[in-house]
């Protein structure tokens, strides 16, 4: 009987410590039966994680999305209130490819607002926690402390700039999840589409080039004509002739913009696209509706030649690879549809969304936003 007292005695002071944010840095360590792995994560700690854990659970912008990448959507034991309801609109392909994710638990709020107490009341409980943009949220090493659960900071990254950053996520998630082979062939996979991409915009000479603009970006919400991203990558990646791009000034300084409407008129671009996004913004705003409405863009080419163009949105719980691409390809067919004949904009987005994400999925995509993606819109 003394015996049966003391151990419950201790398992309560061990729960207690648990609940009571008690746990030490140094008590993450698993069963022994597990076997571990040492990675320095994004902020440059060393941690030991379990190789080939069973259940994660992925923290802030992209972090689900970067799992899903690498085919361990599976491993998923609960998800932030990002993914718990579908809305309207929704351009998240990985979310779209696994509605199952709406039915899982919650253990925390969007953008990293992490919940110790909900993620310890998890069965299973997680044996690894992602975490990407670890300097917003619940801070990383208390989150470990919390809950005596590893948390792994990523660099999130990008196709432009900070694509080594991206690699080196991939391949930090791959190690710990048993999954290098799934990460390589995706980062093959991307150098392929871009290489692609560059050269069949290199077929064109540069006194054919089209002058375009990209209007309506989200950043944050939905915009207007205005926000545009001069270092927009589909046009990077097709050496098209972005009127916002300032060639002499880094890439990274010219993520987001917000143009006059009279720079706009300045540049009088021949082809503008418009990211759809714009059109939560309601049926009496948002970038189409001022170009079509407002008298003040009547007389640019682009609105008198009705070349204006929908392309998927992409920033959308941060930045969607498989989007990006996708949008890239259909550029290049609108801008040098020579170079791109053999390309069917709707088929190559479902074969990159297979290739990311593992199923088709631009038809859901496109329904959400009125089917104007990859089509000339009406004024």
């Amino acid at each position: 009987m003394k015996k049966t007292c003391l151990l419950i005695f201790l398992i309560s002071v061990i729960g207690f410590q648990v609940w009571a944010g008690g746990v030490s840095e140094d008590s993450v360590t698993p069963a022994p039966s597990m076997e571990m792995t040492e990675i320095t994560d994004a902020l440059g700690r060393q941690l030991q994680v379990p190789q080939n854990p069973e259940y994660i659970i992925c923290s802030g912008p992209g972090a689900l999305r970067l799992a899903t990448y690498l085919q361990a959507e599976d491993l998923v034991v609960a998800v932030d209130d990002m993914e718990s309801e579908r809305p309207s609109f929704d351009a998240r392909p990985y979310a779209l490819a696994n509605p199952g994710f709406t039915k899982l638990p919650i253990f925390g709020e969007f953008r990293g607002h992490d919940n110790p107490e909900l993620i310890l009341t998890l069965e299973p409980q997680p044996q690894v926690i992602f975490k990407t943009y670890p300097t917003s949220g619940y801070d990383p090493a208390e989150l470990q402390k919390k809950t005596g659960i590893p948390v792994v900071t990523l660099n999130y990254g990008d196709l432009v700039g900070n694509r080594e950053a991206l690699n080196h996520s991939l391949r930090i998630m791959a190690k710990i999840l048993n999954k290098t082979e799934r990460a390589e062939s995706l980062i093959t996979y991307i150098d392929e589409m871009i290489i692609d991409l560059q050269t069949r915009a290199a077929l064109v000479p540069e006194d054919q080039r089209i002058s375009c603009y990209v209007g309506g970006i989200a950043y944050s919400g939905p915009h207007g004509i205005q926000s545009t991203e001069p270092a927009y990558p589909p046009f990077l990646f097709t050496n098209a002739l972005n009127v916002a791009f300032e060639p002499n000034k880094p890439i990274k300084e010219q993520r987001h913009a917000d143009m006059a409407k009279e720079q706009i008129i300045e540049w009088d671009p021949e082809v503008i696209f418009i990211d759809v996004s714009t059109m939560q913004s309601g049926d009496l705003s948002g970038a189409l509706y001022e170009l079509t409405h407002q008298k003040i863009f009547d007389n640019m080419r682009a609105v008198q030649g009705g070349n204006i163009y929908g392309v998927l949105p992409y920033n959308w719980y941060t930045q969607n690879f498989g989007s990006i691409l996708a949008d890239a390809y259909y550029v290049g067919k609108v801008l040098y549809p020579e170079a791109f004949g053999d390309i069917d904009p709707v088929k190559k987005a479902d074969d990159i969304y297979t290739a990311f994400v593992g199923r088709p999925v631009f038809e859901k995509l496109n329904e959400s936003f009125g089917n104007l993606i990859f089509s000339k819109l009406e004024q």
